[in-house]
This record gives C-alpha cells, sequence and structure tokens, in this order.
C-alpha cells in the first residue's frame, strides 16, 4: 500500500507541475496598432529559426556562386568560367577556371579560401560578438540558429581577422558597461502597409554623442527613443509615400560628390554572403548597425505634413512646391488630378517614408539609402525629402544632415539644404563717397583711387 500511495503521489505531482507550467513569452504585442515590440535578444532576433541539419545549412548558404568572384587572384583576369563545386565539411564551395592562356589556374572566391565555414555564419558570429556576447555565448547560439558553430578559439581568430572592417570593436568594452547584449539594440516591427523593421542601437548612439563635436545632435536621440511609443501609426496608412514623390526640386546650387566611402567596403564584404536579391537590404542593416562605429539607427520612420511643408516654404524661405504642386506616381503633369484638388492644389496632407540608414559623424547627420547599381540612381528627392522630415521631427536645422546613396562600388553624397535653399544674388551697393571737413565749414570729396590725388581748394 505504501509504495502504491507513493506512485500515486508522484503522478500526481508530475500533473500539477504540467498544468502550471506556461510557455516561454518570447515577444509581446503592444496595444498600439501596427507595431510589436520584441523583447528577446536583438541578436537572436537576427533571422532566428529552428537548427538546421548540415544538409539545410550548405544550400541556404549558396556562397561561392558567380557574383562572388569578379576576377581571378592570380593574374587579375576576368575571363573564367565555372568549374563545378567543392564539398567542405560546412558548405559548397564553387570553383572557377581562369581561362587566360598564361594563368589557367583553380580558384575560388577570396572570401572563401581557407575558409570551412559558410561566410554568413561567420558575419553571423562576428556580430553576435560585436553586441556584446562573450566567446562562449555567441557560439552558443550560433550552434542554436545554425546547428553547427565554431569553437570560440576559431571565433576568436574571425573577429582578430575582420576588425579592420568592424570598427565597433574599439567601441565595444565601452558599450558592455552602459547596456547588457540583450537591450543595447531596440527592435521594433511595424505594419506600415508592409512591414518594416525599425532598430536603435541605444549604446552606440550614447557613445557617439559624448564626441565633442555631436553634443547639439542629441535632439536625434530624444526622438529615437520616442519612435516605439510615440509613432503615429495612422499616417503610415493615410499619407503618401515619399519614394512616390516625382516632383522635382531645383538642382541648379547643388553639388553632388562622387567618393570611396566605408560604406563601399562594407556592402562589397556582406553581400557576398547574400544569395537572394530582396535580402541584401536587411543583410545590409544589420552588419551595418551592429559592426560599423557610426550607424544609429535602420528603417526609422519618418513624416512631414503639409503645415510643415508651409512652414518650410513661408518662414525658412526654402523653395519646395513648384508651380505644379506635389506630383505623385502615376499622376499627370498638367492639370490636377482628384486627389490633388481634394488635398488643395497638388499638396497632399502627409508625405511618409522609412529611412534605410541614419549614421552619426563628423557633427553631421547622415541620411544613407543602399541603392543597387548606384551609379544609375538619383534619389535626390527622396533623400531631400527624408532630410525634410526628420529635420521636422527633431528640431535640428538642415543644415546639420547629409544625404547619400551608395552600393558596393559608389557612393554619392549632397547637402540637403542646397537643394531647397536658394539665395538671391545681392544688388551691388553703390561705393561710399568719403570727405574732408575742415574748421572753415568747407569739406573736400576723397577720390576712390589714390588718396594723393586729393587738391585742396
Amino acid at each position: 500500500m505504501l509504495k502504491i500511495f507513493q506512485k500515486i503521489q508522484k503522478i500526481l505531482g508530475f500533473v500539477s507541475r504540467m498544468v502550471g507550467r506556461r510557455p516561454r513569452i518570447q515577444k509581446s504585442r503592444e496595444k498600439k496598432t501596427g507595431t510589436s515590440r520584441e523583447i528577446e535578444c536583438p541578436a537572436v532576433e537576427i533571422d532566428v529559426s529552428k537548427a538546421a541539419p548540415t544538409g539545410q545549412l550548405q544550400e541556404m548558404s549558396n556562397i561561392g556562386r558567380s557574383k562572388s568572384a569578379e576576377l581571378c587572384p592570380y593574374c587579375a583576369s576576368k575571363r573564367f568560367v565555372k568549374r563545378g563545386t567543392r564539398k567542405n565539411r560546412y558548405q559548397i564551395v564553387q570553383l572557377y577556371l581562369c581561362k587566360n592562356p598564361a594563368c589557367g589556374r583553380t580558384f575560388t572566391a577570396p572570401a572563401l579560401k581557407g575558409k570551412q565555414f559558410p561566410l554568413n555564419v561567420i558575419i553571423e558570429a562576428i556580430s553576435y560578438y560585436n553586441l556584446g556576447f562573450n566567446f562562449a555565448e555567441s557560439c552558443a547560439l550560433i550552434k542554436k540558429k545554425f546547428g553547427v558553430a565554431p569553437d570560440p578559439e576559431t571565433l576568436s581568430g574571425w573577429v582578430e581577422e575582420h576588425k579592420d572592417i568592424c570598427p565597433y570593436s574599439r567601441l565595444r568594452p565601452y558599450a558592455v558597461k552602459l547596456c547588457k547584449p540583450r537591450d543595447s539594440v531596440e527592435v521594433v516591427t511595424m505594419a506600415h502597409r508592409q512591414l518594416y523593421r525599425f532598430r536603435y542601437h541605444r549604446a552606440k548612439t550614447a557613445l557617439v554623442l559624448e564626441e565633442f563635436r555631436n553634443r547639439h545632435l542629441f535632439r536625434l536621440k530624444e526622438y529615437l527613443d520616442s519612435v516605439s511609443a510615440e509613432t503615429p501609426h495612422q499616417y503610415f496608412q493615410e499619407g503618401a509615400r515619399i519614394s512616390e514623390v516625382r516632383s522635382k526640386f531645383s538642382r541648379a546650387d547643388m553639388i553632388v560628390k562622387s567618393k570611396t566611402n566605408y560604406a563601399n567596403r562594407l556592402a562589397g564584404f556582406v553581400l557576398l554572403a547574400v544569395a537572394e536579391n530582396k535580402a541584401r537590404h536587411e543583410q545590409l542593416q544589420r552588419f551595418f548597425l551592429a559592426n560599423d562605429s557610426v550607424t544609429v539607427a535602420t528603417e526609422v520612420p519618418v513624416y512631414i505634413r503639409r503645415e510643415d511643408i508651409e512652414h518650410l516654404e513661408n518662414v525658412l524661405n526654402f523653395k519646395i512646391i513648384g508651380e505644379e504642386g506635389i506630383r505623385l506616381k502615376g499622376e499627370k503633369k498638367n492639370g490636377l488630378t482628384q486627389r490633388q484638388s481634394r488635398h488643395g492644389g497638388g499638396m497632399p496632407r502627409l508625405l511618409t517614408g522609412h529611412i534605410d540608414l541614419v549614421q552619426i559623424r563628423n557633427g553631421q547627420v547622415h541620411i544613407m539609402d543602399y541603392k543597387p547599381k548606384a551609379a544609375g540612381e538619383k534619389p535626390i528627392e527622396q533623400l531631400t525629402w527624408y532630410a525634410l522630415a526628420l529635420s521636422r521631427l527633431t528640431g535640428l536645422r538642415l543644415f546639420n544632415f547629409t544625404c547619400s546613396w551608395f552600393d558596393e562600388k559608389d557612393f554619392f553624397q549632397f547637402y540637403p539644404l542646397h537643394v531647397v535653399k536658394k539665395l538671391k544674388p545681392s544688388k551691388a551697393k553703390k561705393p561710399r563717397r568719403r570727405y574732408v571737413r575742415f574748421k572753415d565749414g568747407s569739406k573736400v570729396e576723397v577720390p576712390r583711387g589714390n588718396s594723393d590725388d586729393l587738391t585742396i581748394v
């Protein structure tokens, strides 16, 4: 009887524990419409999936394709063809055969030479470490995500090898003291006609603003802090999109500078691990936010109202809207459409958009947009509207903003103030006449040339 009673107690205890157990909560939905704030580790949020077998990992990495190799590493020739694949321990690598008669060697993409793990695993592991996790924790997260993981010594070697393209490593020791790794990055998913993933690096923003030349940009931090709680999501359902604006600003006084920026090098490295074109923006934003030293936020929601545009034109004397008003994609140039008549002469009530990357460097707020084949793009109107909207929302002067677009090869930059602020030519002033007065009340005009020509009568 005693044994039976003990068995019954064990069964009842097990049942009570199973009933009282609650599932682990990973996300919390806010009451506001159109947003869900993720409270788990931001690094885990980056493409978290169930542990994948090694065979699936080989397919999802998809590295070493034709775009991964641009020239032969031995003779710098661009004449090469694919020559099968080679199976490593954790990936399948594409092989290439150089068609230069003087070379004829077989090679792989430079980023994959001597690597057993796929490049996307290397990038994710470095990102976890720079977010504040130690080597052992980063390897455990990679194991949970991909099913395979390097040892801490291997990850340490990767971090040291790629330190030149991950400058955030200089700020990491100070950022760890400010925030825990799971609290350093705020991630909010917003349903604004489509899903946008807003990310905000709190620790990096605080460190960048500590520099002397960036302290006057503290209002940007106040706005980024309030995005998750105070963004009017209904605006993004009602307003027109900034990317659909087809009106042209006057480019008479603006200069677009073409140069090489550090963003080109980062983009070229990250895109080697991107198999699908639609994932390029997502991968770039995550890598920039976790590993560079200036990117503080991605997919930042901005909006500008009709009243703001009128203030910019009437009070600040900006030249924004021409005679034809603001024309959107698909609207006619001549005559007002039904939407234009409803919104009052071609000026919509709201314009909304999402900025790809926001950086703080050299005392300026840099608004950056990734454009594939950037050399053939000119998103000057779109970036200028972004700058105008963010200027009104933060209270910062447009003088403090710089706009740019880039890809892995080209980088173009301009100042939005030069687009909308048109200085009127000043009238030539007549030279002031000079006189010499004497005690008897007479005066003599001083000639404009040499004063030695002065004659006294």
